[in-house]
């Protein structure tokens, strides 16, 4: 399984150039077709509280943007939206689209930041989601769930290889973002990829750090606080045999872990 991590300098709430950048990046990387491109969380608008100007609406142009990069790289294509709740909030989602437009996964963001009030603006997702791409199991996650492991065990269970958290990480707290990414891989024995943005919006700054991690907490591949396309192959097989060559998941004491529902 191809993956394919696009780390930019997000365009503070302007869509056609965030569209733009994210073209011409994935041309200049030269991209294979089949791959798993993935964007940032909020990839089109930046990490914005105000619901009103980042939300989907009836064109829904982000959701488009991703089918439409699908269908043109033949690829599966994961990238932080937002739409409306019933309760008039946002909800902060991550949308995987395979290349004939259909929609694979929609997973609402569990953990909205509190810290920052995004739990005012944004209403909590309830529970993870799973979905098929080439052969493997996979599970979106958005920033702020990297801190709750609880969640990632929860689809561990279940059967997920490939762990994918978008995110917009301020740079103030980096290190955290690279220790937790390197946790979930080696605890949950699964490929983890994060992909952050870089840049500065008006409220934070953003030292990127996407990462490709493998099973055993090794780096497979990483940007660093520039604009970059970080590629590689994540050898499913390998994973497997490496689960069955040294069984931690086999312990996990599952009363102690929420079943999917």
């Amino acid at each position: 399984m191809y993956v394919a991590a696009v780390q930019y300098d997000i365009a503070w709430e302007d869509r056609e150039a965030n569209f733009a950048k994210v073209r011409s990046l994935i041309a200049a990387a030269d991209v294979p077709a089949g791959a798993m491109i993935v964007l940032p969380e909020m990839f089109s608008t930046g990490f914005s509280m105000d619901v009103d100007a980042v939300c989907e609406g009836e064109k829904c142009p982000g959701e488009c943007f991703l089918a439409d990069l699908a269908v043109a790289k033949e690829a599966v294509v994961l990238g932080g939206v937002v739409s409306r709740a019933d309760d008039g909030r946002g909800r902060n989602e991550a949308l995987l689209v395979g290349p004939n437009w259909k929609e694979l996964a929609r997973y609402v963001k569990m953990h909205p930041f509190s810290y920052a009030g995004e739990t005012d603006r944004y209403a909590p997702g309830d529970r993870p989601v799973l979905a098929e791409w080439a052969g493997a199991k996979l599970s979106p996650f958005l920033c702020y769930d990297l801190r709750f492991p609880e969640v990632f065990r929860t689809v561990t269970t279940e059967g997920a290889e490939v762990l994918v958290v978008l995110a917009n990480w301020p740079e103030d707290r980096r290190e955290h973002w690279r220790a937790l990414l390197r946790a979930r891989a080696i605890e949950n024995q699964a490929y983890v990829v994060g992909v952050n943005r870089v840049g500065q919006d008006p409220n934070a700054r953003y030292a990127g750090d996407s990462v490709i991690v493998g099973p055993r907490g090794e780096v497979l591949a990483e940007a660093g606080a520039e604009e970059a396309v970080i590629q590689g192959e994540m050898d499913l097989e390998a994973l497997r045999a490496y689960r069955r060559e040294f069984p931690a998941l086999w312990d996990i004491k599952r009363g102690w872990v929420k079943p999917l529902e």
